[in-house]
């Protein structure tokens, strides 16, 4: 699994996603304790809206990303997403309503929706090999799932000596971080589709009709 990071475009991209994923980890801590800290007994509830506000996001915004992926440069939007995540990061400690808390959730989560899928569509073209490109999404994943162990540790650990305040700082950092490990990288050029290109509106429902024309898939989303 780890052959892949021979490859270094892929293991600058990889770190990135690394370093960004525990940022991500440490700002949903102090997301917790900010909420409690402005609103205190409604915290619980400040939290939901923050994560159904996510899901928000990323239903409505990531199908869109994904669509304009193939018409803007990679790089670029990478690291523009990047530094907006960071500077809301730097943001939401000096925030002293909760409507603002939401308004940034927002964004926050809109950059992380814009982010992902372009990251994702970048991959295939670094690693074409179909057995290199599953080894990284194996990668990927595994990075998934150790954050949400290491970074809830990694913020206990850190709130012995520091306010939580300053995790949004850490987590600014690691955004930073990302954005210039993406730009050390060396993006293949993609080629022009011989194909007549597909509007922004195919694009972005192709994956529901799809869905929709598969009967098996459609069976399993009546089961479930």
């Amino acid at each position: 699994m780890l052959a892949v990071l021979a490859n270094r475009t892929y293991r600058h991209l990889f770190l990135a996603q690394v370093i960004a994923l525990v940022g991500t980890g440490l700002a949903t801590v102090a997301l917790g304790l900010l909420a409690y800290d402005i609103a205190g007994a409604d915290a619980g509830a400040v939290l939901g809206t923050a994560l159904a506000i996510k899901m928000i996001a990323y239903v409505g915004i990531a199908p869109i990303a994904g669509a304009y992926a193939d018409r803007l440069p990679r790089k670029s939007l990478l690291v523009a997403m990047d530094v907006v995540r960071g500077a809301v990061a730097l943001m939401l400690p000096f925030v002293d309503a909760v409507w603002q808390i939401y308004v940034l959730i927002f964004v926050l989560q809109s950059a992380s929706a814009v982010f992902t899928p372009t990251f994702q569509a970048t991959i295939p073209e670094i690693l074409p090999d179909e057995e290199d490109y599953t080894q990284a999404l194996s990668l990927s994943r595994l990075a998934y799932d150790l954050e949400s162990l290491l970074s809830p540790m990694l913020a206990a650990a850190l709130l012995a000596i520091i306010n939580f305040h300053w995790l949004f700082a850490g987590t600014s950092v690691g955004f930073i971080a990302s954005a210039l490990l993406v730009t050390t990288t060396v993006l293949p050029h993609r080629k022009a589709a011989a194909k007549k290109v597909e509007g922004i509106w195919l694009k972005t429902t192709r994956g529901m009709r799809i869905y929709l024309k598969t009967p098996r898939l459609v069976g399993l989303l009546a089961v479930t």
